[in-house]
């Protein structure tokens, strides 16, 4: 079982539950433990995202656990550069 994290990137499918035929993605915002499911059902509260990776609706959605696949976005591979106290 993985462990979701507030920024993961999840394809949302039939695996999570019968509503979901078509891929959907969707970016965590977080797990809303407050409210009831049944054993391995979770309450997500996140973004629906379009092909680009940008958000297009906010949801909340119920899903089977273990039917979920989360994709992390990888490590910067270069240093940010830092900004400068030049003036203009």
């Amino acid at each position: 079982m993985i462990e979701l994290r507030a920024g993961d990137v999840l394809h949302i499918t039939a695996a999570c539950s019968v509503q979901f035929t078509n891929l959907m993605m969707f970016r965590l915002i977080k797990v809303r433990h407050d409210l009831v499911s049944y054993d391995h059902w979770i309450w997500l509260d996140g973004y629906q995202l379009d092909a680009n990776g940008e958000a297009v609706a906010r949801r909340e959605i119920f899903v089977l656990r273990v039917g979920l696949t989360a994709h992390r976005p990888a490590a910067p591979t270069q240093p940010r550069r830092s900004v400068s106290n030049a003036r203009v």
